[in-house]
């Protein structure tokens, strides 16, 4: 079953985003080969970093205690202890330390096949890069700035409503989701495609080498692609609650989206039809 959104599934976010990256990655690379062979090949990269959690607002809810001290009497009142014998009853209570954990990420880049050179970036975010409280975003700000320097084209997709927008100069366009095309020759210009939870992903143009046609990629017919494949609607639960949360406006919406996929999931259920 495909998924009830008409774009970007935003439960994927909370659910099923590890996976749901790499295939992304992966089928961005099989949809762009045909494309731009047989002068570029197209290659999953990946990168390793150890990420130190700071704590803060983004990170997951730790709550920290000072000392407890209990002592009741038999009479379940509370003792009063005097003198210098006197000991409190001290007991512990469990908090949580940050962690640091290991990040695996994967991007893409298209090379020219004759040299190896790199020619097009294309990053597609994670939560680690978009939390302000860790090392993902600045490892991931220092590779952006790396390419941004470079004799390289980037393409930057952000497919995740929470965590915070990457920087930049000017203001963005109001939208859900973002996709940045960076050419070398124009910087800092850069195009922007912006679109709401409601639309579908657009099709974005892939730089390539100056004198070459630009390659067009369809995030929506890779989208489709993944979600089919993996089959996001036997594992997703689309009654969980979102983070973050919907606009208002976006409640009702969604709500009768995913009760009229759910009747038609029942329907082919009853029919013998799902498989």
């Amino acid at each position: 079953m495909p998924s009830p959104f008409p774009g970007m599934d935003p439960h994927i976010e909370n659910q099923e985003w590890e996976d749901f990256h790499a295939r992304y990655n992966t089928a961005i690379s099989d949809a762009l080969a045909p494309a731009v062979e047989p002068r570029y090949i197209v290659r999953v990269e990946r990168r390793v970093y150890v990420e130190h959690p700071l704590g803060g607002s983004d990170q997951e809810d730790v709550r920290w205690a000072d000392v407890a001290v209990l002592a009741s009497d038999s009479q379940g009142g509370v003792a009063t202890l005097t003198g210098p014998a006197a000991v409190g009853t001290i007991a512990p209570v469990e908090c949580v330390l940050p962690m640091p954990q290991e990040r695996r990420e994967t991007y893409l880049v298209i090379r020219e096949r004759e040299t190896m050179e790199v020619v097009t970036v294309i990053e597609t975010l994670s939560p680690a890069n978009k939390r302000t409280s860790g090392d993902g975003r600045e490892q991931y700000l220092n590779k952006r700035n790396e390419v941004l320097t470079s004799r390289s084209h980037l393409i930057e997709l952000d497919l995740l409503r929470g965590g915070s927008r990457l920087p930049t100069t000017t203001p963005r366009p109001r939208g859900d989701y973002y996709a940045i095309v960076s050419r070398r020759p124009t910087r800092p210009r850069a195009e922007i495609y912006a679109w709401t939870l409601r639309d579908r992903l657009p099709a974005i143009a892939v730089p390539l080498k100056r004198g070459d046609p630009e390659a067009s990629l369809d995030l929506q017919s890779v989208f489709t692609t993944v979600y089919a494949r993996a089959r996001y609607d036997l594992s997703i639960n689309y009654r969980a609650p979102l983070a973050p949360p919907l606009d208002e406006a976006d409640v009702a919406w969604a709500r009768e989206l995913i009760d009229r996929g759910a009747v038609t999931t029942k329907d082919l259920a009853q029919n013998n039809l799902l498989v």
